[in-house]
């Protein structure tokens, strides 16, 4: 037991530590470099030189938030994915469910700028929310039909790239300039958060994400099977509901303000079992939320820096990361098949 609770202790100090060294590398590079000393005070906007208040305060700042919160709420939302499904491979990205929310966002912002609305942080979470669950439900009933996992995941590719596919095709067609630039957030940035967004994002964010963490002892029996998890009297049909409103949540917040951003859902919470050695949820939950944040925080960083000043989107460089990490849990789920 204790060998358990040093390697939890050792593996969160470490995870909050790659966090926060992220997070700085964050703030003290870019197109202006900025000193550790500077950007500490210019977080609190105390800095001797004005312009690294303002660099710190309205660019950078907001982005490393976003990335931190966006990063956490994916984690979160693929490992309550993975145990709805029982999939370990289960995913936003991996089953369309942030593909349908980019559609109905893309589709929303098209109309209300052609009507002359301009839509608050909160209108497009909730638009995100509507398209997360529209894809979830399409998944479910999926599910239903089909014989085994596999045949889900790629039932869920394909709905990803027919609704990318739309996506793609209306930004492209589009006609008004902010339109058009809905091609960069299609393809997944941290880039443009302002104050605003990162209020409402901690809001949704932090809600959900403190949510699935209440659902970690039920959530425990669950993974024990349904039969277990209801003879200790968790009520299994509000518990899955429960489950697909908080990973579609999640979601939406992410797609919402970054646009789809792939594979971190998917790849974060396997890599945190193995840092910790365990599947609890009570242990996973929280270490995803970090180690998501760390993620995002350093895809973001290589996204800026690689090929500056020209910038790749995000999911870009989370694919090269996460993608090999998909590829080992099919060998390693066959290895164990074959046994």
């Amino acid at each position: 037991m204790n060998k358990k609770v040093t390697r939890y202790a050792i593996g969160f100090v470490l995870l909050f530590i790659i966090a926060v060294i992220f997070f700085f590398l964050n703030l003290i590079k870019g197109s202006s470099s900025i000193s550790v000393a500077d950007a500490f005070y210019g977080i609190f906007g105390k800095s001797a030189d004005k312009s690294v208040n303002k660099i710190v305060l309205d660019i950078r700042l907001p982005r490393c938030m976003a990335a931190m919160l966006l990063g956490g709420a994916l984690s979160i939302s693929g490992f309550l994915l993975q145990n709805f499904f029982g999939n370990p491979i289960a995913g936003p990205y991996v089953l369309g469910i942030s593909s349908g929310a980019k559609l109905i966002v893309a589709l929303t912002m098209i109309f209300s700028l052609k009507k002359g609305i301009i839509l608050g942080s909160a209108a497009m979470v909730l638009a995100s929310f509507i398209g997360s669950l529209i894809s979830m439900g399409i998944i479910i009933l999926i599910s239903g039909k089909v014989k085994n996992m596999s045949q889900l995941v790629i039932s869920g590719v394909m709905i990803g790239y027919v609704c990318s596919a739309v996506t793609e095709l209306v930004v492209t067609f589009a006609d008004d300039a902010n339109i058009v630039n809905l091609h960069n957030w299609s393809m997944g940035s941290f880039s443009g958060t302002d104050r605003e967004d990162i209020m409402v994002m901690l809001c949704m964010v932090l809600a959900g994400s403190a949510a699935a963490f209440m659902l970690s002892k039920p959530l425990g029996a669950y993974q024990l099977g349904e039969s277990y998890a209801e003879n200790l009297g968790v009520n299994i049909r509000l518990f899955r509901l429960s489950l697909i409103l908080l990973s579609s949540l999640l979601s939406a917040c992410v797609t919402a303000f970054a646009g789809p951003v792939s594979f971190v859902g998917v790849a974060v919470p396997h890599l945190m079992k193995s840092l910790f050695g365990t599947a609890k949820p009570l242990v996973i939950i929280p270490a995803s939320f970090i180690g998501g944040a760390a993620v995002c925080l350093m895809c973001d960083l290589i996204a800026r820096m690689l090929f500056a000043p020209v910038e790749l989107s995000i999911s870009t460089v989370t694919a090269v990361f996460g993608a090999p990490v998909v590829i080992l849990i099919m060998f390693r789920r066959n290895k164990q098949k074959g046994r």
